[in-house]
């Protein structure tokens, strides 16, 4: 089984769903599965410094980048285009993750001329909030389209079952098969020591740090966040939020001004994105994890917190309704009263917070690791090329 994943973009910047690409091919790679990934060199602002048009050997898959044209954040490639139209029936089955770009397209046009079975993961962009969000270009594009080709797929991955419920609602009729994702429990067996965090953000030594770990973006609520932390640091003068993560889009200052009109702006460290031995130590010095999202495909960071122990608090915009069920995290709706109140409640019990997140770490590990996810995914492709 030879299998070909086609995303727009790996850069770091674009966060969570570009790693989860590249962890799934890890594991797919480790259980013997033959996979090549090819992308552009887009990095937000920036372009990749990497070769082009060559196959790069990672351990477990391979990789090939392509230059890109860029408008309004479409990524038109021509030679990437032109490599799926030469290359593409080489494969057996075509997995494509985001939508709303152009990389996918000739993708699923070559796919469908030489009658290639392909699978689409959407990463949350067919989620309510997000096909809302600047509807003005997605609307059409999505009816002219992204529908026609999600009509044509073998199924469509979901990362959750809220996700699933949502998108049935748009009335495709390809299947949804929910397959989450995951982390690498090796990840997690030994986090690093806090220090680390500390020499590099003095600010926050002492202090009852809140992490939120993602991109700075409109969807992921920082706006409630505000509202919540200026009464939570009136409460908890040594409260102090952690900000971590990139922003591609500029939003820093919106979100800044936020902070400024609650009147808590010094009590919050943006620390841009985190990488390696650093954003496992922003986790060990954590003493809540917080995701106020409006949307979310199925965040990893939520499951990185989780998987480090930390009380967490999430919206049911985070779309993970099994952590709470579980009571592995504090689920709330999108509301700032209730984060809130939800936050008050980890710092005022932090004895029980502590529990919850000792009981969310033993989850994840139980059900949400990538050789599990990359097993049941090897399953559907089977299943798909042998109808």
């Amino acid at each position: 089984m030879k299998i070909l994943f086609v995303i727009p973009a790996l850069g770091s910047v674009y966060g969570g769903p570009s790693q989860c690409v590249l962890d799934l091919a890890q594991a797919l790679g480790r259980q013997g599965v033959d996979l090549d990934i090819v992308t552009t060199t887009a990095n937000g602002p920036d372009r990749l410094n990497v070769p082009t048009q060559t196959w790069i050997q990672e351990k477990f898959y391979r990789i090939q980048y392509f230059s890109y044209w860029n408008f309004i954040d479409y990524k038109f490639s021509w030679s990437l285009s032109r490599w799926l139209f030469q290359n593409i029936s080489n494969y057996d089955l075509v997995h494509t993750h985001t939508i709303f770009c152009y990389p996918t397209l000739p993708a699923y046009w070559v796919c469908q001329l030489h009658q290639i079975p392909y699978i689409m993961t959407p990463h949350g962009m067919l989620e309510p909030w997000a096909l809302a969000y600047k509807s003005w270009k997605k609307t059409p594009y999505f009816k002219s389209i992204e529908k026609p080709a999600l009509q044509r797929a073998s199924a469509i991955q979901m990362l959750a079952s809220t996700e699933a419920s949502n998108v049935k609602q748009l009335g495709l009729k390809s299947p949804l098969v929910i397959i989450p994702n995951g982390i690498y429990p090796e990840d997690f067996q030994d986090l690093p020591s806090s220090e680390i965090f500390y020499q590099q953000f003095p600010e926050t030594r002492h202090k009852k740090l809140i992490l939120f770990l993602g991109r700075i973006d409109p969807k992921k609520g920082l706006d409630l966040l505000a509202i919540a932390f200026e009464k939570i640091h009136d409460q908890f003068p040594e409260a102090h939020l952690v900000l971590a993560g990139p922003d591609n889009i500029d939003f820093s200052p919106t979100v800044k001004g936020y902070f400024s009109e609650a009147n808590c702006l010094e009590a919050v460290t943006f620390t841009g994105m985190l990488t390696g031995s650093l954003k496992y130590a922003v986790l060990a010095a954590a003493d809540i994890y917080v995701a106020p999202s409006y949307s979310e495909g199925f965040s990893v960071s939520v499951l990185e917190g989780m998987a480090s122990g930390l009380p967490c608090v999430i919206t049911t915009g985070c779309n993970f309704p099994e952590a709470g069920m579980e009571k592995a995290a504090l689920e709330i709706d999108i509301d700032a009263q209730q984060l809130t109140d939800a936050l008050l409640w980890c710092l005022i019990n932090p004895e029980e917070a502590q529990q919850m997140g000792d009981h969310a770490r033993k989850f994840i590990f139980n059900n949400y690791t990538w050789e599990g996810i990359a097993k049941k995914m090897e399953k559907i492709y089977y299943g798909i090329l042998q109808c």
